[in-house]
This record gives C-alpha cells, sequence and structure tokens, in this order.
C-alpha cells in the first residue's frame, strides 16, 4: 500500500516559489484507489514528462497516455514533474521521495516508472528524478521491487545515451503499446513475479517493440566506433521495431484534457487532426519518424473539438500535426468550425504553416471570430539553394507572394523561422535571411499602404538527427554558428529603410552542440550525463539554467581514456559503413534510402548541377522510403467529401 505524501509536503509549501504546481487535483484529473482492479492484481504507472509542471502538463502525449490507461479499471496512472531546485531542497531535507501529483505517492512505488522526452536535454532531469525517488540510478542496480523504467517519446529513437539509467524503451505511437506493456506486467504479477525481473524484462522484449538495453551488447572498434550491437541472449530480436497507431478516429484522445492550476506554456486545447508527415524535409526527425501520414476524418475533428470546449473552458482551439494545412480536408474544417463557432468566444488557430500549402481564405476562417496574431512560416533555409539541400522547395516568389496576401487582407505581423548550421551552409545562405526579410516588408508597405508593418526573423540551430538523411551530417560547432548570426544581426540592424521593422530572435550555438551529443551519442555518453547532474546540471532545456561549461568539463573527464571526445560525437561526419548507435532500432526506414537522399542533398548543393525534389508520397507515387511495407502500414487521407455541420441550438 501507498500512502500519500501530502501531510509532510503541506507544511512546507509556503517555503517554496509557485507552490499550486505540487497539489494536483486538476480538473479532468484521475484519482484511484491504490488496489483499484475489481479483481486480480492492478498494474500501476507513474508517468512523467521530465521539465516543469508549466512545461509538461499540457504535453498531449502524457495526457494521452493518462487518459488510457486509467480508463481500464485494473490501472492506475498518475503523473509527476521535474521539480524546481528550491522544492528539490524541501524534499532532501525533509525525506520526501518524488512524488505524483495526484495522489502524492512516492514513484518508487508504481510498476512503471514512464517517461516521455522530446527532447533530449531532459536527460539530467530524469537522473534528478530518480534520485529523488530513492531508485537506484543504473538499470544494473534495481531490484524487483523498483519499477521498470520506461522511456518513450521522439528521443527514445535514439535511447542509447541513457540505456544505462532505463530498463526499457518503446519507438513510436504509445496508445496500445503501454496497454499490451500493462498486461505482461498483470500477467507476471498475476503467477506470482516468476524469473523476478529480468522474467518481465524478458517477455517484453521478445514482442520486438520494447528495446530492453541491458539485453544487448555494444561492441566498439579500436578507432572509437561501433563495431556490433548483439543481443547477449536467446529469442531476443535483433531489431527492435517501432510501433504505429492506425485508425486515429478509434482513439480520439484526449477526451477529458487536463486543465491547469497554475499558468502553463500553452493556454489551449489542442487538437492532433493527424499523425505523420511525408513532405521530406530531411532535417526533420519527427517528420520520418512518425510516418505514414494518418488522418482524422473532419467528423472526429469537430466532435474532439466541441468536447474538449466543453470539458475545459478553453477558448483557443489549436489544430495541430506537423503540417496542419496539409490535411487533405483543411479547408471544409475550417469553415465548418468557424461556422459553428462564429460569435462566441472560441477562436481557432494553426501551428506554423507551410509557404505552400497557406491560403488567405483559410487564413481568414480561423480569424473569422475577431482574434487575429501573427502569421508565421518556415522557409528553414535562407538561399534557394539550401532550401533545395534540405528538400523544402519553398521559392523566394512562393513567399513573397504568399504574405503580400496576407499583409493586403489585415494582417500586420508575420514570423520567418529559419535554422543555421544546415549542411553545406555559407555566410551567404545566412546573410540571404536579411535579404528575404527586407522584400518581405517592402512587399507588405507596398500592398497595404502602412507603415506598421513588422516580420520578425527566429532562427535555431541545426541538430544533425537519428534515421534523417542528416544522421551522417557534420554538425557545425557553435564559434561558426555564432559567428554567422552576428554578421545577419549586423546586417539586419545597419538597415536604415527596413531594419526598425525587422524582429531578431536567436539562441547561441552553444545549446545545440550538447544536444547534438545527446541526440546521436551511443552508451558512452551515458556517463557525461550523469556527471553534469552529479555536478548540478538540471532543466537543461532553459537557458538560465544550462551550463555549456559544466557539459564541456563533464565530457573531458567522462570520457577520458575513451579515444573519443565531445567533438567526435557532433562535427564529425560520418560515412556509410559506420554502424550508428540505432541501427538496431527500426524506424522503418530503409537505410540506403536515406543514403541515398543523403547524397542527393549534397549534389543539390552545387547549383549547376541538375536537381528532383523529393515529393510528398500523399499525392505521388510511392518512392520507397520502407515505411509502409516495413510496418505493414498504408497512408491514410481523405477526401472523405462529408461536411463539419454546426451544432443543433439546445
Amino acid at each position: 500500500m501507498s500512502v500519500s505524501l501530502f501531510p509532510r509536503l503541506e507544511p512546507r509549501l509556503s517555503s517554496v516559489q509557485k507552490p499550486i504546481q505540487y497539489v494536483g487535483g486538476e480538473l479532468n484529473s484521475t484519482v484511484k484507489e491504490w488496489d483499484c482492479a475489481p479483481e486480480g492484481p492492478t498494474v500501476r504507472w507513474a508517468l512523467m514528462y521530465p521539465d516543469a509542471y508549466e512545461v509538461g502538463l499540457p504535453n498531449q502525449g502524457v495526457q494521452i497516455l493518462y487518459e488510457v490507461l486509467n480508463e481500464r479499471d485494473w490501472i492506475l496512472a498518475e503523473r509527476t514533474y521535474s521539480v524546481w531546485q528550491d522544492m528539490e531542497t524541501v524534499m532532501r531535507e525533509d525525506g520526501i521521495p518524488q512524488f505524483t501529483v495526484d495522489a502524492h505517492r512516492s514513484v518508487r512505488d508504481f510498476d512503471v516508472f514512464g517517461l516521455s522526452f522530446s527532447t533530449e536535454l531532459g536527460y539530467t532531469n530524469m537522473l534528478n528524478a530518480l534520485d529523488l525517488a530513492g531508485i537506484p540510478l543504473h538499470a544494473v542496480d534495481r531490484g524487483d521491487e523498483d519499477p521498470i523504467v520506461l522511456a518513450g517519446g521522439h528521443a527514445a529513437f535514439n535511447p542509447e545515451p541513457i540505456a544505462d539509467f532505463l530498463d526499457a524503451a518503446v519507438l513510436g505511437d504509445g496508445e496500445e503499446v503501454v496497454l499490451a506493456i500493462s498486461e505482461v506486467v498483470r500477467e507476471w504479477k498475476t503467477e506470482g513475479r516468476p524469473g523476478g525481473r529480468d522474467e518481465v524484462l524478458r517477455r517484453l522484449a521478445v514482442t520486438s517493440n520494447i528495446y530492453v538495453p541491458k539485453f544487448y551488447d555494444v561492441a566498439y572498434a579500436a578507432d572509437g566506433t561501433i563495431e556490433a550491437v548483439v543481443p547477449n541472449r536467446p529469442g531476443i530480436p535483433y531489431r527492435v521495431t517501432k510501433h504505429t497507431l492506425m485508425d486515429l478516429d478509434a482513439w480520439p484522445y484526449p477526451a477529458k484534457p487536463l486543465v491547469p492550476l497554475a499558468e502553463t506554456v500553452h493556454e489551449r486545447f489542442s487538437v492532433e487532426i493527424f499523425r505523420g508527415c511525408t513532405r521530406g524535409c530531411r532535417f526533420c526527425q519527427a517528420g520520418m519518424i512518425t510516418r505514414p501520414v494518418r488522418e482524422r476524418s473532419i467528423e472526429t475533428i469537430g466532435a474532439m473539438v466541441e468536447n474538449g470546449i466543453r470539458k475545459t473552458g478553453f477558448e483557443e482551439v489549436g489544430l495541430l500535426s506537423l503540417s496542419s494545412a496539409d490535411h487533405t480536408e483543411i479547408a471544409e474544417v475550417a469553415k465548418g468550425l468557424a461556422d459553428r463557432y462564429e460569435g462566441s468566444n472560441v477562436s481557432l488557430s494553426l501551428p506554423s504553416t507551410r509557404v505552400d500549402a497557406f491560403n488567405i481564405n483559410l487564413a481568414n476562417e480561423f480569424s473569422r471570430n475577431g482574434r487575429r496574431s501573427g502569421l508565421t512560416f518556415a522557409p528553414e533555409g535562407g538561399s534557394e539553394r539550401l532550401r533545395k539541400v534540405i528538400n523544402k522547395m519553398v521559392t523566394e516568389e512562393d513567399l513573397i507572394r504568399t504574405v503580400s496576401a496576407a499583409y493586403s487582407h489585415g494582417w500586420r505581423q508575420v514570423k520567418l523561422y529559419f535554422m543555421c548550421g544546415l549542411p553545406t551552409e555559407t555566410d551567404e545562405d545566412v546573410l540571404q535571411i536579411a535579404d528575404l526579410a527586407r522584400k518581405v516588408i517592402a512587399e507588405g508597405r507596398k500592398v497595404s499602404g502602412r507603415n506598421d508593418i513588422r516580420c520578425t526573423v527566429s532562427i535555431g540551430g541545426f541538430v544533425p538527427k537519428p534515421h534523417t538523411p542528416f544522421q551522417w551530417a557534420a554538425q557545425l560547432d557553435h564559434e561558426t554558428t555564432d559567428a554567422r548570426l552576428k554578421k545577419l544581426r549586423d546586417t539586419v540592424r545597419e538597415d536604415k529603410k527596413y531594419g526598425r521593422a525587422i524582429g531578431f530572435r536567436y539562441h547561441d550555438g552553444k545549446p545545440g552542440t550538447i544536444e547534438g551529443l545527446l541526440s546521436r551519442g551511443d552508451r558512452r555518453v551515458g556517463a557525461v550525463i550523469e556527471e553534469v547532474w552529479r555536478d548540478g546540471g538540471r532543466f537543461d532545456g532553459w537557458s538560465e539554467h544550462f551550463s555549456y561549461d559544466r557539459w564541456v568539463a563533464s565530457a573531458d573527464k567522462a570520457l577520458a581514456g575513451t579515444g573519443v571526445d565531445l567533438d567526435w560525437y557532433t562535427v564529425r561526419e560520418r560515412d556509410y559503413d559506420e554502424v550508428l548507435p540505432w541501427d538496431h532500432l527500426d524506424s522503418g526506414l530503409d537505410k540506403d534510402w536515406l543514403w541515398a537522399d543523403w547524397e542527393d542533398a549534397l549534389s543539390a548543393a552545387d547549383p549547376s548541377a541538375p536537381h528532383t525534389e523529393v515529393e510528398d508520397c500523399r499525392w505521388t507515387p510511392c518512392y520507397d522510403c520502407g515505411v509502409c511495407p516495413e510496418m505493414n502500414t498504408e497512408i491514410q487521407i481523405g477526401p472523405t467529401g462529408r461536411q463539419l455541420l454546426p451544432l443543433a441550438v439546445v
């Protein structure tokens, strides 16, 4: 039986900032009895998004799994988040372990501790949570009474840097997998836990959908590269495959969205209108690992929006996906929702929109209730040459035509998102961002007849990711990144005619270097993460808490004598024959296809060379990336020809 820690916690809440993030009780949250199963054993999950409450609570992945699990009467699921330094001090002083916010139970008492990673910079927060929970950091030291520590999310497609701390990792969509894992754990508990911890992990591993790092040995060559990753016991698969959820209409979650008690980073209700993307942007891990495209029907979208508004009271609804305007019935969705909520307080929004998918009718539908925020577009590369390299086939003419339509219809602000450090990039490619911003402002002033036109340029550093054509690329060093961005900033500021109308936002290159280490690292990087955490590293995704110097010093110390270092993992280009740390983890993408696409990117760097765009296979014949036959899946798109009818007035 797990008891509530709240009586010990409550007297200390007045001594910490934002105590409300630790009290729980949100609208639509669930608290169950510890032994909730009507018969047989209860399976208990502690779910964590390893960041602060304000970032973690809106995370849709955790909300969906929380709801899917709690719908079963024999499963109990609760949530936990990273605690701020002041609360950590209180917990260590008073011996209060990492707790859930739902019933304030100790995380160590649960059967499964599931963490969802959308970024690798949350790894130190995981170690802190394990330590606060009293769970041994290293999987090899855990006993039968410790929970199974399980990772999911996009970062789990290369979990090798945290392999020493994990019992298991799940690749792909989680809705069905968490239930399958629960069934395995329940059966094992019903039988009296035969074979202990190793046996339940073996049962999970043989499904081929769950990766158990301890069942694989890694051998290294003399030059520091990986020689092989092989199973170390019978029955364990050589490759672990991702899981793909088909028929999103059958899984309309979250159906009971959580309403935060404290301010969070997203104050809105979000509906995922489709999953996956086949646009083929070579830098985009999310687009590669979530294939194929699977759309929700217009009826399901309408039902989810109405249900979410009714159950949360939110007045903003975001229609989410990797490229929302690509939904085959987005025009009908937009008009149907605008008709339904016209005259109400409900506003609709699309996230960043592709230039070539945007049209003014769509924008007008989404702003019909009078809320006209800025529009965001992501050309990604400053020059047309670079956009060919990354397969983001948006021309300057496309962009100018699009922003011209927006400014002429009353918009005053446009945000453009770019990346710095893309393969083959030069200073000139980056400086062309300033030219593009000037042309956008000039066009806006011309078509609107006004001078209060704004264009914000936002720039992120490019980090090569596993399971993409750029997984072999050398990452640009942070010194060159910062120098290029300084040149760009100075160029914008020196422009007397347009400079004041151009906003400029960018992050320095150092966090991207560490993200690169963690995203393409192998098991040796685990020692670096642990060293950083022991030196006080927490919340590395927050600029005010991130310390590049700490990471560099920890890497020097932890990697001493291994023959590899920080630069080896980041600024070094790989070749085809090198065994990559994630080669035994199957996202469905054919490695030869990825390599051919990488070579196409390099050939596209030559403006005189012939170039063929990798088109979107939603609208063209299959180009053999491998996902559909490998995963036994298929693209699921409309049009259905149906309409979203307004709700009947009661």
